[in-house]
């Protein structure tokens, strides 16, 4: 029996007993946004930075949140419910247009709302990443934006997994470095740190945001080409934090890296000050 409670639409019930219609938009056609998230000795981490790109995607798809009070409530109600999965636990929020008909119609006046959570796995200490050729839509009005049509990511994944990685690594439609399939990536070269813009179509990073902010970053256009030879890379997400890559492809760095190794420490402590930085 599963005794963790989450939050289904507008009370929290058992997680054995949470069901979701069969005809749910979310299931059927990928209509909704998500945001996954860390939670920390009962904070959740960037909380307020979370939930603005909650809203910025649901609104990209034209779809408007139906409280956020109610949302933070869910969110207090659920860390509170499952302290005793830990002191660090990963939060999913999923938010979708609800039931409607079997096509892409939707139902005015309807949602489902679904916060969930459990224990938080342990990142390795470095990464192995693959690059594929299959590129992130930088032209897609989805671009940039956290939706649950995430069959793209889910399937590259698979194929970095399939060669031993722990991460696929693509381009956008013009070649260049884009992202990771649930994470950003970070170089290092000379020193100096670098991402790909906003601009190229990869997702706006909770933990990217606060790397840009808190250290020098440079937002440049990046040719795949350059994985090749950085001194250091890095992947980010709200989970891992900083992660140095240990290998691209068949291509061995050393990692942890000096950069990465301090920017890893220094995130930590600077998260640790204020968890909704």
């Amino acid at each position: 029996m599963n005794s963790t409670k989450v939050w289904l639409n507008d009370e929290l019930v058992d997680a054995d007993k949470a069901t979701v219609s069969i005809f749910d938009h979310g299931f059927t056609v990928g209509d909704g946004a998500f945001e996954t998230l860390k939670v920390v000795n009962g904070q959740p981490v960037a909380l307020t930075r979370h939930i603005k790109r909650l809203i910025h995607s649901l609104n990209t798809i034209g779809i408007e949140l139906n409280s956020e009070e109610i949302l933070k409530k869910a969110i207090n109600e659920v860390i509170l419910a499952n302290k005793s999965l830990g002191d660090v636990m990963r939060m999913r929020i999923t938010y979708t247009s609800g039931v409607g008909p079997l096509g892409s119609d939707r139902t005015k006046d309807n949602f489902t709302l679904v916060v969930a959570v459990s224990p938080e796995s342990v990142w390795p200490d470095t990464a192995i990443v693959a690059t594929v050729t299959d590129p992130r839509n930088d032209k897609s009005m989805l671009a940039g934006s956290k939706t649950t049509s995430y069959a793209q990511n889910a399937a590259l994944l698979s194929v970095a997994r399939k060669l031993g990685a722990h991460e696929a690594i693509m381009p956008n439609t013009k070649g260049e470095l884009c992202e990771g399939t649930g994470s950003n990536i970070f170089v290092v070269k000379d020193g100096q740190v670098m991402t790909p813009p906003l601009s190229g179509g990869c997702l706006g990073g909770i933990t990217r945001a606060l790397v840009i902010k808190w250290f020098d970053v440079k937002e440049v256009d990046l040719p795949m080409s350059v994985l090749r030879d950085v001194d250091e890379a890095f992947l980010t997400s709200s989970t891992r934090d900083i992660q140095p890559i240990s290998k691209i492809d068949d291509r061995l760095l050393n990692a942890p890296g000096p950069v990465a190794s301090k920017m890893r420490q220094e995130f930590i402590a600077k998260l640790a000050q204020n968890y909704d930085a």
